[in-house]
């Protein structure tokens, strides 16, 4: 695309739609203290769909289970009781459509139970064995292996499976036995399918080329709407600065550790991109955006106004739970939409530096998202900077916690997860300008030293954009591979 013409063409006037909304928007919002105009940025979006999945538990009728695990002083009925009310709970959250079956699934039923799933086809099974002996097993294994594609979870609680019983049910695609002794598992297994039906009903908006058009995802389902670099122009540069954009400005001043590089209207013209990406995405039905982000920084619109640089708009989305991965990359789209959720924290997309003499990695970016612990969690320091290659903008150089555990991850197209775990080293913090400009380190303004568990030399990690995120969160990642049916190289 001719670069002058986009730049000269940007002529119509952005969308007054109302904004897309998530829980995770709406606790940022409060967290912001900016509450008052979240009413009307963020309207209730309205959609019925949600996914579908059945429940059984596998038991015997009788309360107890004489001379047999889990024992004499398991009580199944109170036991089957509780496990409902964890799944209710976590299936309202996650707006999930929860479909038990209360009567136990117990000897001669397996027939007319695969029959019935069959004919019904969820989108998720979830297998509840409350019962070792005599025969649980001989009803979970024939439906792990005769359900067809339903993506299945059989959660096994301490007391119900010996490792002769997990045998049969480990190599099977899109099924994960979860065996542990914390009950409250069940949250995770729940959100676990969830997050295989969200995947494939995700709607990512590819800020790329010249023409709308879909794309689907193999294996994945998840549907890319490409979306024209110059109409995305053309809002921007129509985007007029009003109240709302205003106090999202002032939260990033006030909150701001210290501000190097960006006046005022530069922040304002940052808050101001954040807009454009939210009502795009609603324009667009997406549920997260990625920009072809480099060509549009070099631009400069009028003799004042910078307003390509994506960076603060982009921290603030994953901050929300909200896709948004910088130049166009499909991969980091995915590999974060995955992250949020599974893990429901933001993941940080970065460019690989292995540094050889200390044997560590850095991961280097302009656009940290700050609420690493999660996304109702408190942020963590940043700074406020320009975006480094430019030296215009704004972009967050966000401040990791020294010494706290970390993942790093990345979807792998067509059908390949690559995760491995670290421990966060230090932040390269530049100085400020004049300073002392020999300590002012190159590459982006987050700049993460981590160490990567498992790798003797650094620049074997593989992959480039992989998300560096917070929290020792390896296992989960390879949990979920094992029920989406993806293979699992480490990093």
């Amino acid at each position: 695309m001719d670069k002058t013409k986009m730049s000269k063409s940007c002529r119509c006037p952005l969308s007054r739609r109302s904004f897309l909304s998530s829980a995770g928007t709406m606790a940022a919002a409060m967290n912001l203290g900016v509450f008052d105009y979240a009413s009307s940025l963020f309207a209730a979006s309205v959609t019925n769909a949600k996914p579908v999945v059945r429940v059984a538990f596998v038991r015997t009728i009788a309360n107890r289970n004489f001379m047999g695990w889990p024992g004499q002083d398991w009580d199944n009925d109170e036991h089957q009781k509780h496990y409902t009310r964890i799944l209710n709970e976590a299936a309202a959250d996650l707006h999930v459509d929860l479909r038990m079956r209360q009567q136990p699934l117990w000897t001669g039923q397996t027939n007319s139970f695969m029959e019935a799933i069959k004919k019904e086809k969820p989108d998720g099974l979830l297998l509840i064995c409350m019962s070792l002996h005599p025969n649980g097993w001989s009803i979970i294994n024939p439906i792990a292996q005769n359900r067809g594609n339903i993506p299945t979870i059989v959660f096994s609680p301490v007391g119900s499976s010996f490792t002769g019983h997990l045998q049969a049910t480990r190599n099977i695609p899109s099924l994960f036995v979860a065996s542990t002794q914390h009950e409250a598992w069940l949250k995770t297994g729940l959100r676990m399918l969830n997050t295989v039906w969200q995947m494939k009903n995700t709607r990512l908006c590819i800020v790329r080329g010249n023409k709308k058009e879909d794309r689907k995802v193999e294996n994945f389902g998840t549907t890319l709407h490409y979306y024209p670099e110059l109409s995305f122009c053309q809002a921007a540069h129509k985007t007029q600065i009003n109240d709302k954009i205003r106090a999202i400005a002032n939260y990033y001043e006030k909150n701001a550790k210290t501000i190097i590089e960006p006046t005022k209207k530069d922040i304002l013209n940052a808050a101001a991109i954040y807009v454009v990406c939210r009502s795009i995405m609603q324009q667009e039905n997406c549920d997260g955006i990625s920009i072809n982000c480099l060509p549009l920084v070099s631009q400069k619109i009028g003799s004042e106004r910078h307003l390509w640089e994506p960076c603060v708009a982009f921290s603030r989305l994953r901050d929300e739970g909200i896709v948004a991965a910088c130049e166009a990359d499909v991969h980091a789209a995915l590999s974060s939409r995955l992250t949020h959720l599974l893990v429901q924290r933001p993941g940080f997309q970065q460019d690989p530096a292995p540094l050889t003499v200390n044997n560590t990695l850095v991961g280097a970016h302009c656009c940290s998202p700050t609420r690493l612990e999660g996304f109702d969690k408190p942020p963590v320091p940043f700074i406020l900077r320009s975006h480094q290659e430019a030296d215009r903008g704004v972009a967050t150089q966000v401040l990791w916690p020294v010494g706290k555990r970390m993942t790093i991850m990345e979807l792998r197209l067509p059908d390949t997860i690559g995760v491995g775990a670290g421990t966060v080293v230090s932040n390269i913090e530049p100085s400020p300008k004049g300073h002392n400009p020999y300590e002012e380190a190159g590459g982006c303004r987050t700049s993460v030293e981590v160490s990567v568990d498992g790798v003797a030399d650094t620049r074997d990690v593989k992959g480039f954009h992989q998300l560096f995120i917070l929290g020792d969160l390896e296992q989960e990642f390879k949990n979920y591979a094992q029920l989406a049916n993806l293979k699992v190289e480490h990093i």
